[in-house]
């Protein structure tokens, strides 16, 4: 599990209702079912105008996405192309065929079973080319539906706050309750504008950096896979794969078969 999402929006949260209580608050005066209600339901419903059915439904899935998936080990993939490499230049092309069952990442050994296959390297980078804008584009979508959601958020929160007003005018002829009524009604403002920038804009954020992590990650695989299938050496492989790395994060793989 990726840690650090679920714990900052916990931090975050936290922080925001100690503030509030150190300043003398009291708990009791955040929870306002009704301002709940509208500004929750409201962002849901305009998102699901926003967006197809199948989309909104994904919904779940994209949360678990954010709050589970890590990102992309990139050290790992290469170490893994330059053994692929070594193996294919001791024994041939074809014999990566009995090694594909051991490569996890689907695209990766799909690339690998195109270059066993004896797939012209042009049609090679073209299919993979091609599947990689079409996934990027698919998850383009779950951004989008949480941006809109972070957008929708607020708003839904002011018309919260004018709805609470709106009733408080009406019911001026107690002075004594228009205090707790006028707080009452700017909590709709503060869940809106909270779950905009404590949930829905950050796991937006956090979907877009997993998205562009593996656009990088698959550039690199294609790279990589077509190298291989040149046959150029090892050392080369990993060095030109490098270059899709921070300095100072490539760990060059030691073992009997680069010795």
């Amino acid at each position: 599990m990726e840690i650090m999402t679920p714990l900052g929006i916990v931090f975050a949260a936290t922080c925001l209702i100690a503030g509030f209580l150190w300043e003398g608050g009291h708990a009791g005066a955040l929870l306002a079912p009704s301002a709940f209600v509208i500004v929750i339901g409201g962002t849901l419903g305009a998102t699901v105008i926003a967006f197809s059915t199948s989309e909104v439904l994904s919904i779940p899935k994209l949360v678990k996405t954010a709050m589970t998936q890590k990102l992309p080990d990139f050290t790992e993939t290469i170490n893994l192309i330059v053994e692929l490499s070594e193996k294919a230049r001791r024994e041939g092309l074809l014999y990566l065929d009995s090694q594909l069952d051991t490569i996890e990442d689907p695209f990766l050994r799909k690339a690998m079973q195109l270059v066993v296959d004896g797939t012209d390297p042009e049609m090679v980078r073209s299919i993979l080319e091609t599947e990689v804008y079409a996934s990027y584009e698919r998850h383009q979508v779950g951004v989008h539906i949480f941006e809109a959601a972070g957008g929708y958020a607020p708003t839904m929160g002011i018309i919260g706050t004018v709805m609470g007003l709106v009733h408080v005018l009406g019911s001026l002829q107690d002075p004594d309750s228009l205090g707790p009524a006028i707080a009452m009604a700017f909590i709709a403002t503060l869940y809106g504008v909270s779950s905009a920038n404590i949930f829905w804009l950050p796991i937006g954020g956090k979907l877009k950096n997993l998205s562009k992590k593996e656009l990088i990650l698959r550039e690199m695989m294609i790279e990589g896979v077509l190298a291989l299938q040149a046959g150029y050496n090892p050392t080369i492989i990993r060095e030109r794969l490098n270059a899709f790395i921070k300095p100072g994060q490539a760990k060059p793989q030691t073992d009997e078969g680069e010795a």
